[in-house]
């Protein structure tokens, strides 16, 4: 198996466990994949509102969240810790600058272009910068305004194609199209990267997420010309996850059914697992008096059914009445809950058999 190589960071194993807010991916999780070879990866969104004992002002109390949670991956973990940071925060800005302040050794940043994250580094930093994008032009515009602006192109680029969980970067009639599948671009994504790593002489790894599950996807992925993968809901039914033990089991219990599309009061289409406080957004019966948190940009609380801060925190305390839980379109395929050891080991032989078989 290849070694994943972004700037002077060597991954052992290719995997790299995505970004999960509010609370899903916190230090717990991230630790226990980096333990084992991969990146483990904490999500600095909501943290504000985790950590808010620590101080009644969101942004304040999230900039020392993030802090108490890179220090305790640190102390869990000997591996490689990122974090993911999404544009469309109002506190991207401060997510970032703490991230690279705290030396976390990757901010992979999306749900928008990251089109100035190289602006926050100093002259000593080391954390490597990785934008996620769901297209080659994208890719062009990132890398474009990056080295023109700042002289920096990116350490990897992440594709993510609209079998995800969360918010998805397409819009809703493009997610059946199979001209959008993560199959059709990225080979498009790793066409256009490599004209700027011939251009300015730079290694860019692309990694290829949304809708991974098992080994033999991974495979599939590095056979279109992905340096790694980045898993999420995979990662979900680990006893390390940060989540509740009933968020999980909404894994567990869903069928294929069970999973949709919703509209998200970010501006963005994003795929949850249904739930009774979904219908009942459906219905018309959800409308926030105020907002309490301001953490999203695109965000109108006149026109929003709901506080998706509230939602998401509700559902990672298990609480389904009022949240709901975001899944990648293969979240009905979990069985039951696993160590991060276990599920790793079974991702590696699941990728060995197919390559074996592959090459029979």
């Amino acid at each position: 198996m290849k070694t994943l190589t972004i700037g002077d960071l060597k991954v052992h194993i290719p995997i790299i466990q995505g970004g999960m807010g509010v609370g899903i991916s916190l230090s717990g999780l991230a630790s226990a994949v980096a333990n084992e070879g991969g990146i483990g990866v904490i999500s600095s969104a909501g943290l504000g509102l985790l950590y808010n004992k620590l101080s009644s002002n969101f942004g304040e109390a999230s900039i020392l969240g993030l802090k108490e949670e890179l220090k305790k991956a640190r102390e869990k973990a000997k591996g490689i810790i990122g974090v993911n940071v999404m544009v469309a925060m109002t506190n991207f800005a401060d997510m970032v600058k703490t991230a690279i302040a705290e030396k976390a050794d990757i901010i992979f940043s999306g749900a928008g272009l990251p089109l100035d994250l190289p602006s926050f580094l100093q002259k000593d930093s080391t954390t490597k910068l990785v934008p996620i994008v769901s297209s080659a032009r994208a890719v062009r515009i990132i890398c474009e305004k990056w080295m023109s602006q700042y002289n920096y192109l990116p350490d990897a680029v992440v594709v993510e194609g609209p079998k995800a969980g969360g918010h998805l970067g397409y819009k809703e009639n493009q997610l059946e199209d199979e001209h959008f599948s993560l199959e059709e671009i990225l080979p498009q994504v790793v066409q256009e990267v490599a004209l700027f790593e011939e251009k300015y002489n730079k290694k860019i790894p692309v990694i290829a997420a949304g809708g991974i599950y098992t080994g033999e996807d991974i495979y599939r992925m590095m056979e279109l010309g992905a340096s790694g993968v980045q898993l999420g809901t995979r990662f979900v039914t680990t006893e390390e996850c940060d989540a509740s033990t009933a968020f999980k089991e909404q894994y567990i219990k869903a069928r294929q059914e069970d999973i949709e599309i919703i509209k998200s009061p970010v501006g963005m289409p994003g795929r949850a697992i249904g739930s009774s406080f979904i219908q009942q957004v459906k219905e018309g019966i959800k409308q926030p008096k105020s907002c309490p948190f301001h953490c999203i940009k695109t965000c109108d609380i006149s026109k929003s059914p709901y506080c998706i801060m509230l939602a998401l925190y509700n559902a990672f305390k298990g609480n389904f009445n009022n949240g709901y839980a975001f899944a990648g379109s293969n979240a009905y395929r979990a069985s039951r809950i696993m160590s991060v050891k276990e599920t790793m080991s079974d991702l590696m032989r699941e990728w060995k058999e197919k390559e074996f078989f592959s090459k029979k």
